[in-house]
């Protein structure tokens, strides 16, 4: 009765875990094949509201992983804790678990707050959600409106991941703004994360607009900095077509701001300056160069950084990053841009 009551809690009607971590989603429908799994071993019938959860669990993870089938990196997420999706699916075929998959595609997952757009190669997916569970915040980043981005089947644009847990400054950092593709005001966190799992203030996200034709295009905004002078609020437009990707940051509100934009790139890009506010973005494989123009009114800079896609791992990166100071309200223009 406990399990079942916490199942109608914990999961979501789009089939995301409500602490809004792909990993522990991953780890969470692992344990739900395992209950199943000792069900059949005694010819019993799991309860048809766990074979729903899992269906949607599964439909879930399709939608949040990228191309390359590994999960994206969302809150509290790394690889080699949960099982991959293939491997989940695997299990689930072995129990004679029929799923009813809906694929991928451009997907908006209002429930939990998520949206995939996928268009030609290209895929984003955008963290449009709350930070999780008002009372159960531990596993969340300060990570409202970031994205991370494929092309080809290659990881392009990535948030930080988590190496470490337990207290100390290096986990704040993993877990603040500035080490997501997002934007920043005055070098404060859209939400408080604090300690090892704590946050105090959090950041509201409105999802204003989802559209998957002609082009994909997600607008949404959070409120996470109108705690500081001037009210600020922070409005993001992603929108993806055949040949590229412009993403628009809009800061409503007054007073005179710091204002600091991050895209960090995966271990396997480098970039090549070749103007002001114009770098090639090289993947090392040589499967793709594409553009990536910053609006001149920012003071772009390649920083050194890192991405952790284990616990207890650490891989060199490099992130752009743009920086305004001025008074609001002010918006900027990102473009990448790709051949046929």
């Amino acid at each position: 009765k406990l399990l079942d009551r916490q199942i109608q809690e914990q999961i979501l009607p789009d089939g995301g875990h409500f602490e809004l971590s792909p990993m522990y989603h991953g780890l969470i429908l692992e344990g739900l094949l395992d209950l199943m799994n000792l069900h059949s071993t005694f010819q019993m019938q799991p309860p048809d509201a766990w074979q729903d959860a899992t269906a949607r669990m599964f439909d879930w993870l399709r939608v949040m992983c990228h191309p390359d089938g590994g999960i994206s990196f969302f809150n509290d997420a790394a690889f080699g804790v949960a099982p991959r999706l293939d491997d989940l699916e695997h299990y689930a075929a072995g129990l004679g678990f029929v799923q009813r998959p809906e694929g991928a595609g451009s997907r908006l997952l209002e429930a939990s707050g998520y949206a995939r757009l996928e268009r030609n190669g290209a895929v984003v997916l955008a963290d449009v959600a709350a930070i999780g569970p008002d009372y159960l915040p531990g596993h969340a980043h300060a990570d409202s409106l970031s994205f991370e981005f494929s092309l080809h089947g290659r990881r392009v644009l990535v948030n930080s991941g988590t190496s470490v847990y337990g207290l100390g400054t290096e986990r704040l950092r993993q877990r603040g703004t500035a080490a997501h593709n997002t934007l920043r005001l005055d070098g404060v966190d859209s939400s408080e994360v604090w300690s090892g799992f704590r946050v105090a203030r959090r950041a509201r996200v409105t999802v204003e607009r989802f559209d998957a034709l002609p082009e994909c295009q997600l607008q949404a905004a959070h409120d996470g900095y109108r705690r500081i002078c001037g009210h600020p609020t922070h409005r993001r437009y992603w929108t993806l077509g055949d040949q590229g990707l412009e993403v628009k940051d809009v800061v409503e509100g007054g007073g005179h701001h710091l204002v600091e934009v991050f895209f960090h790139f995966h271990p396997s890009i480098h970039l090549q300056a070749v103007g002001p506010n114009v770098f090639v973005v090289l993947c090392n494989s040589g499967v793709f160069a594409l553009d990536f123009v910053g609006d001149d009114r920012l003071r772009w800079s390649v920083k050194c950084g890192s991405w952790h896609p284990r616990f207890g791992v650490s891989e060199a990166n490099v992130c752009l990053s743009g920086v305004y100071e001025g008074p609001l309200p002010t918006q900027f223009l990102t473009r990448l841009t790709w051949p046929a």
